[in-house]
């Protein structure tokens, strides 16, 4: 997966296959944690 300049948008729908469903939710905990706000790189999977 890769997340530069809008190349991770096209692959946003296998997301969850490629990282299962216990590392996705460690990521969105992350972002959670350090943008509580949601104003860094909003409306994107990761």
């Amino acid at each position: 997966m890769t997340g530069e300049h809008g190349i991770g948008v096209l692959k946003r729908r296998w997301l969850g296959a490629e990282l299962g469903a216990r590392n996705h939710d460690l990521q969105q905990r992350l972002r959670q944690l350090f943008d509580p706000a949601g104003i860094l790189n909003p409306g994107r999977a990761i």
